[in-house]
């Protein structure tokens, strides 16, 4: 048992040292916005989507994802150990301890549900019922031209003009993901961006919000370049990428989409100053940028469905 102990405990030290130095020399591997566009391709190809992305919650996969290499093999095989010897201890466990916490025919204890469930949509057309003014076809146009806005301000490596239109969470995921090009010297880059379809699937309420869940397909060309060298570190600036994603956007519940030119002002939570949110995020008395979470939707989350390299 000691000898079996001590062989756990060195090949969990070699796998975390491992990690470490391999996390060290990473450098962010995607280029779109989010980072989900990389040298792999996922998901269900280029059209449909599927259910193999990843979510922009816990940073979309990014700076580890296709820079482990040949390492990835040697920590497969350590963790095939370790398992291996944890089985086989449990089992020696079992077999041995009786259990005598659990009458016999006691039901076992329920587990908690709801957790990372997809909550159920309900279909669009009966959101007009909550809001009678919602223009499915304006949202459609909007989302689309966000997306070109974000794959730009993406490369330019600052994203504040987006932050009206993003949760505060949302945007502090984001920034902290284009933080890491910025501490690495790389600079990501999208070009031909084409919005190919934006579908609303569906809306769900929860926490005194409503939700909008949305895929949007596109078409681009992205890739990483040094900042020192210039040189392209990651993708290929002349193969296009069909891209799904799956976006989440919200707004607080009750609010009613404002009809006419679409030009609205709100007032600065900050200093109270008018603010037309349609062309400018930044208070031009105080500074302070300011988010339509409240106003107007936001995006929330993003899912990368699908990627096919052509």
């Amino acid at each position: 048992m000691r000898s079996y102990r001590r062989l756990l405990i060195f090949l969990t030290v070699f796998l975390l040292l491992g990690l470490l130095c391999t996390a060290m020399s990473s450098v962010p591997a995607r280029a779109d916005f989010g980072n989900f566009a990389g040298d792999t391709d996922f998901g269900g190809g280029g059209g449909g989507g599927g259910d193999g992305g990843w979510d922009s919650d816990g940073y979309s996969g990014g700076s580890l994802v296709g820079d482990i290499g040949t390492f990835l093999l040697a920590v497969v095989l350590v963790i095939i150990l370790i398992i291996f010897f944890a089985i086989k201890e449990l089992f020696s466990k079992l077999f041995k301890k009786k259990d005598n916490n659990v009458p016999r025919g006691a039901a076992p204890p329920m587990a908690r549900g709801g957790g990372g469930q997809a909550p159920a949509l309900q279909p669009m057309r009966a959101y007009l019922s909550l809001d009678p003014h919602f223009n499915e076809g304006e949202f459609r146009e909007r989302l689309s031209n966000l997306y070109v806005q974000m794959q730009q301000r993406w490369h330019e490596k600052n994203i504040e003009s987006l932050k009206p239109y993003f949760t505060d969470a949302f945007y502090a995921q984001s920034d902290r993901q284009l933080d890491e090009m910025r501490r690495y010297g790389r600079t990501p880059c999208t070009e031909r961006v084409a919005v190919l379809e934006v579908s609303p699937k569906g809306f769900y309420q929860t926490g005194g919000m409503d939700h909008i869940v949305v895929t949007i397909r596109s078409r681009i060309v992205a890739y990483i370049l040094d900042d020192k060298t210039g040189r392209v570190v990651s993708g290929d600036m002349r193969r296009e990428k069909f891209m799904t994603y799956e976006w989440d956007l919200c707004r607080k519940s009750g609010t009613i989409t404002v009809t006419g030119e679409g030009i609205r002002s709100i007032s600065c939570p900050h200093c109270g100053a008018p603010l037309n949110i349609n062309q400018t995020a930044k208070c031009p008395y105080c500074d302070s940028v300011v988010t339509v979470v409240n106003e107007d939707w936001a995006l929330n989350n993003i899912k990368g469905i699908a990627q096919q390299t052509v």
